[in-house]
């Protein structure tokens, strides 16, 4: 089976790839590092020549940061075409849990833009909504930075080690298209100050740390529960905890 991973330079990317390649797929990596890029369309033919599956796990911009809606829609574009001529079984995109209610924020909006992209372009798809990676804690406790003080929102997520999300992902390659949406997640839900005071601590980060109800979650207000998974989801088996802890003391 010959799978493309776009954006295979990425965090979860690189790790899909090493999961594939242990799985003994035929894995073409996909970057502008290797000749591919999804923006401009340059190398997508080739690449997507002869592919059995795809996962797109680009990204561009940040939130709230430059033409990213201009910029997912340019890519998607560009991506699905090429998926559609060459007649691609199974293409999987990577989203985010919750993200029809994150609109506000520029980056979600174009994440969701995305999705629709991806339902109307008749290609035989399976979209992955994931919570939050453990990777990206630190810049969402750095986000919440006000003054010197850590301001977290009053909210539960359901955060995932990205290794075990990328396993997650790749392992649908060898499914048929759901056709529909997909959620994963991490084995256990917490309040976000729960684990910013984790982290924080074990990084000696001395910075003051408040829970407070009018603060927001990357430039909008989410529901105390509306970043956790609604539909049943696949989850890893590692928690927080022991991933942080293997991760700054290894």
């Amino acid at each position: 089976m010959k799978v493309v991973v776009v954006g295979a330079s990425g965090t979860i990317g690189s790790k899909a790839v090493r999961f594939l390649e242990r799985e003994g797929r035929d894995v073409i990596v996909a970057s502008r590092k290797t000749g591919v890029n999804a923006l401009t369309g340059e190398g997508l033919d080739e690449a997507f020549d002869g592919a059995d599956a795809i996962i797109d796990v680009t990204n561009f911009g940040s939130f709230g940061i430059g033409d990213t809606l201009g910029l997912f829609k340019q890519a998607g574009t560009n991506l699905l075409s090429s998926a559609r001529r060459h007649n691609v079984a199974h293409y999987i995109s990577l989203s985010v849990v919750g993200v029809e209610s994150l609109v506000e924020n520029d980056y979600f909006r174009a994440k969701l833009v995305q999705e629709n992209l991806i339902r109307a372009s008749g290609v035989p798809h399976t979209i992955v909504r994931s919570t939050q990676f453990f990777e990206s804690l630190s810049g969402i406790v750095g986000s919440a930075a006000d003054d010197g003080v850590i301001q977290v929102p009053p909210i539960r997520i359901q955060p995932v080690a990205g290794d075990e999300a990328a396993a997650l992902i790749a392992k649908l390659v060898a499914e048929e298209p759901r056709e529909t949406v997909v959620e994963i997640g991490g084995p256990e839900s917490a309040d976000l100050l729960d684990l910013a005071a984790e982290l924080m601590t074990i990084t000696e980060d001395a910075r003051p740390l408040t829970e407070h109800p009018g603060a927001e979650y990357f430039g909008i207000s989410v529901r105390r529960e509306g970043l956790l998974p609604t539909l049943p989801a696949a989850l890893g088996k590692l928690t927080y905890h022991d991933w942080l802890s293997r991760t700054v003391f290894a």
